[in-house]
């Protein structure tokens, strides 16, 4: 049964990060909303009708450029989860830090197994709004990601692709090392994806200078990765066996088709915001 059909407005507090999470939504459903818009996901739309927010007074109007980025964030992360699904159509997908992404219903092969590891009040958030899943091959457990316990609940037989996308920025670097290799020791032949910050704009967040024109200031992000310090995650564990820097996929009109080639261009090859696929031997 779909919990957003004849249910009234669902208010919605949270705290300086976890509110990050209403914060991609409203990009994302504002770019589903387009009908040449980069992504199909009619979910984030209908949850943004469905939550009882503020969304362009607390965020500012959603351009037309940060929806599109947002978007084709998001493509970028579903092309690699059907890449796993494609060589494992009954692994398993462990999401951390998911938020109100609608991963699962855009990429769903009807086999994967899907584990949601997020905070106690962003998980009570996700039963309250999201359809109800396909019993017993979606999963929500309520904790921090940087608790390894997840990993126990994770049957690691069929493949594991470990998502995290929009968290790691959030985490303190020594955290970000640990969870890292405890991944690459717990799961062998699996993978990790992750998107990550340039140092420059961590250190612009650090001091309040990323902001919308209504005031809205990102929070802190204390972990960055340059895109030349990627080899560098190798050193992290030894079963860390190739790392990727994934290109977005091509969007629309000049900014969509610059996207995918900004590794050519000098002057933001390293200083750019990336997602890195890990695999582990």
């Amino acid at each position: 049964m779909d919990k957003a059909a004849g249910r009234a407005r669902v208010p919605v507090e949270l705290d300086a990060v976890s509110e990050t999470l209403l914060w991609t939504l409203y990009y994302r459903a504002s770019e589903a909303r387009r009908p040449d818009g980069v992504l199909r996901d009619p979910l984030a739309a209908e949850l943004t009708d469905r939550i009882d927010f503020p969304f362009e007074s607390r965020f500012g109007r959603a351009g037309s450029v940060t929806a599109q980025i947002q978007g084709l964030r998001a493509r970028c992360f579903d092309e690699q989860v059907r890449w796993f699904l494609a060589g494992h159509p009954d692994g398993t997908v462990v999401a951390l830090g998911e938020g109100l992404e609608t991963q699962f219903w855009r990429v769903d092969n009807g086999r994967v197994r899907w584990l949601t590891v997020d905070l106690p009040e962003v998980t009570a958030l996700r039963r309250r709004l999201l359809p109800d899943p396909p019993s017993g091959r979606v999963r929500a457990l309520a904790g921090s990601a940087t608790d390894l316990g997840w990993m126990d609940r994770v049957d690691a037989t069929r493949g594991v692709l470990v998502v995290a996308q929009g968290l790691f920025m959030y985490l303190p670097p020594e955290q970000v090392r640990r969870l890292v290799a405890a991944c690459a020791q717990r799961f062998p032949g699996g993978g990790l994806v992750f998107d990550a910050v340039p140092h420059w704009f961590a250190k612009a967040t650090a001091s309040g200078r990323v902001r919308a024109s209504t005031g809205y200031r990102a929070p802190p992000m204390p972990w960055a990765l340059d895109v030349d310090e990627q080899p560098g995650l190798r050193d992290l564990h030894p079963n860390i066996a190739t790392v990727r820097d994934l290109r977005p996929p091509r969007g629309r009109g000049l900014l969509g088709r610059l996207l995918p080639r900004v590794n050519l261009i000098p002057v933001l090859r390293h200083k750019r915001p990336s997602a890195v696929l890990l695999t582990f031997g």
